[in-house]
């Protein structure tokens, strides 16, 4: 499995719904989206832009939901409607690789959303490529809890604002958490000159540095070396004497 995806552009997603089932049960319940977040990582680096929508889902959210995200029917209940905000969703995600943590779960209340649209909107992955953490993850880590607090604790990354869950929040989160697991310097850098440059590739050091310092060994040690070699000899061809 190739971990390190090749897109330049990705984006970082994540989603609370009106419910907690998923895949096909889940639209078949008809629940909805209430909530994206989404940052951008262009080569791997984070940019500092985000999508952010909270959105009213037109039906009740159930409690079992609410218990998970904390988001109310009272607070939706004056936000826009996904159609009034998937024009700007759209124009965010297209052409870059949506990475999401259980992708399945995103994607098919995403394709539900863009099915309600009139006139019917795409399928996600006519937008753009689609790449689940959650299967890096169990790649990397067979057997094991592979869940976003496992992985942020496995790979030292600090949860501890995830009293509850939210969108734009665990997107933020599973991108440290993909970019850590997806493993930190991606390329090598060779041509740049900047002393002490870490722009994603090796650290070089300055031409003008002071040469290191050369210790020889001592006439004492060099005799030492010489009857340890003496000893290899005695058993056979000794290979450090050619």
């Amino acid at each position: 499995m190739n971990i390190v995806s090749s897109s330049k552009r990705q984006i970082i997603l994540d989603t609370e719904t009106t419910g907690m089932n998923q895949g096909a049960g889940a639209i078949f319940l008809g629940h909805r989206i209430i909530e994206i977040g989404c940052v951008e990582v262009i080569n791997r680096r984070l940019t500092g832009r985000h999508y952010h929508e909270y959105i009213n889902p037109q039906q009740i959210i159930d409690e079992e939901a609410i218990e998970v995200h904390g988001i109310t029917n009272e607070f939706v209940a004056h936000k826009p409607k996904f159609a009034e905000v998937a024009q700007s969703f759209i124009e965010f995600i297209d052409g870059a690789e949506i990475v999401a943590h259980n992708a399945n779960f995103d994607v098919s209340f995403m394709d539900h959303e863009f099915s309600l649209l009139q006139p019917v909107g795409p399928k996600t992955a006519d937008i753009c490529p689609i790449l689940d953490t959650l299967e890096i993850a169990k790649f990397l880590h067979p057997g094991q809890k592979n869940n976003l607090d496992a992985l942020c604790k496995r790979y030292g990354i600090d949860n501890s604002r995830r009293d509850l869950h939210g969108a734009l929040l665990d997107a933020e989160i599973l991108a440290d958490v993909y970019l850590m697991m997806t493993g930190g310097q991606t390329k090598f850098n060779l041509s740049s000159e900047k002393e002490g440059s870490e722009d994603g590739g090796i650290r070089r050091l300055s031409q003008s540095r002071n040469k290191l310092k050369v210790i020889t060994a001592t006439a004492d040690e060099l005799a030492m070396h010489e009857e340890r070699l003496n000893l290899v000899a005695k058993s056979g061809q000794c290979i450090w004497r050619g």
